[in-house]
């Protein structure tokens, strides 16, 4: 009796201990994950002081964003800046600093791929696929209610840019209509003669993917030593039907944006974003003008169609 009482205590304590061990197991799952951030550079050098964050409603995608969102509204929206990485690489870790500058100037970034890590990124390459739904993300947000973001993004003003193989997922998209403005860094559509040069799994689109274009759109280039030089200016060249330029500062292909803040390549790229989706005429200058302000840098060099200088 006195072993069956043991055993019948024994099966008892270990039942509730099961019991006890699936009830964690539920209530873990059931606890939403915590959305990683972190503050990066104090929240960059612009007015508005950003984070970098993780959105458990866009997977695969990394936001760049004021920290205090109360300054904006439907009278002073966020613009928005679509980002695709190097090396079709799905994390924005290379290009973090320049990304987060750009958002503490009043924008909200959302660049494909996984919250950047001190290790990197060793995964599968992103696609072309998720810019489309970073758009497609914006538009949900603004419009919902319960969201941080409701009513405080501008879906009129949507550039969408890349570096690299970012570059060329962003001329693959380019037909899309939100798209107000384009931005290729250190890129450019490969041709016939090249085309062997690419690296597997990167989109390749051909050169007539060029007409498609019906926004202006920048070319952000590193130089002769950058890999994407001729590709590019090859580019700028071809188009005729929509404002275009090629700036280039002679850093090779990694350009400027693991630098404080982005270097070089994040006061261009702001002076492009700011005159073309918040009318800034002290940027304009940047671009417009025998004497412009970009040709006065050292180490730049700017060349554009005349249907940039009459862009408003």
């Amino acid at each position: 009796m006195k072993v069956k009482s043991f055993l019948s205590s024994a099966f008892a304590a270990t039942a509730l201990v099961a019991v006890g061990a699936i009830s964690m197991s539920f209530t873990t799952m059931d606890e939403p994950p915590t959305p990683a951030s972190r503050v990066v550079e104090e929240g960059g050098t612009g007015p508005y002081k950003a984070i970098m964050k993780e959105e458990l409603s866009l997977d695969a995608h990394t936001i760049f964003v004021p920290q205090d969102l109360s300054v904006f509204n439907e009278k002073n929206p966020l613009p928005v800046l679509v980002w695709g990485n190097g090396a079709c690489t799905n994390s924005p870790w290379e290009h973090y600093l320049f990304l987060n500058e750009i958002a503490s100037h009043g924008y909200i970034v959302v660049a494909t791929g996984y919250f950047p890590h001190e290790n990197g990124y060793r995964g599968p390459m992103s696609t072309t696929e998720q810019q489309i739904e970073s758009m497609d993300w914006v538009e949900k947000v603004n419009a919902d209610k319960n969201s941080p973001y409701y009513k405080k993004i501008d879906l009129k003003n949507i550039c969408v840019a890349g570096m690299s193989c970012g570059g060329l997922q962003t001329l693959f998209n380019c037909a899309d209509k939100r798209i107000k403005l384009l931005m290729i860094c250190n890129s450019g559509l490969f041709n016939q003669q090249n085309a062997n040069q690419a690296v597997g799994g990167m989109p390749m689109p051909p050169k007539e993917k060029l007409k498609e274009i019906h926004s202006p759109i920048m070319y952000l280039l590193g130089g002769e030593t950058d890999i994407a030089y001729g590709n590019g200016m090859d580019d700028f060249h071809r188009i005729d039907h929509v404002p275009a330029c090629a700036t280039n500062f002679p850093v090779g292909h990694g350009g400027t944006y693991s630098k404080p803040h982005g270097g070089e390549f994040s006061i261009v790229a702001l002076a492009w974003l700011n005159w073309q989706l918040k009318g800034d005429k002290e940027a304009a200058k940047m671009f417009q003008g025998t004497d412009c302000g970009i040709s006065k840098r050292e180490g730049w060099t700017i060349e554009k169609n005349d249907k940039l200088e009459k862009l408003k």
